[in-house]
C-alpha cells in the first residue's frame, strides 16, 4: 500500500489490535508519525481535572491507531468476497 491511500472521512476496517475487525471512520490522519484516529474505536480513559469553567471527571476519547493496523473498507470487502468460505469443522 502506498502512504496516502487513505485520508480524513475515509471508512476504514481494524485489521489488528483489540478492535480487530470494527469499522469506523477516520477523523483525523497525522502523516509524519503514521497515525489515524478513528470515530468510535480505540476508546481510551481520560481523567480530567475540575477547573472553575466546568467539573472534572472520567471521559473516554479515541486515541490514535498506526495506519498500518487498519485498511480501507472497499480493499477489507473485495478481499472477503474473493476468498472461499470456510468448510464447516466435522
Amino acid at each position: 500500500m502506498s502512504k496516502t491511500d487513505i485520508k480524513k472521512g475515509d471508512e476504514v476496517v481494524v485489521i489488528a489490535g483489540a478492535d480487530k475487525g470494527k469499522r469506523g471512520e477516520i477523523l483525523t490522519y497525522d502523516r509524519a508519525a503514521e497515525r489515524v484516529t478513528i470515530k468510535g474505536l480505540n476508546l481510551v480513559k481520560r481523567h480530567l481535572k475540575r477547573t472553575q469553567e466546568g467539573t472534572g471527571g472520567i471521559t473516554e476519547k479515541e486515541a490514535p491507531i498506526h495506519r498500518s493496523n487498519v485498511m480501507l473498507g472497499s480493499l477489507w470487502d473485495a478481499r472477503r468476497a474473493k476468498k472461499p468460505a470456510k468448510k464447516a469443522a466435522k
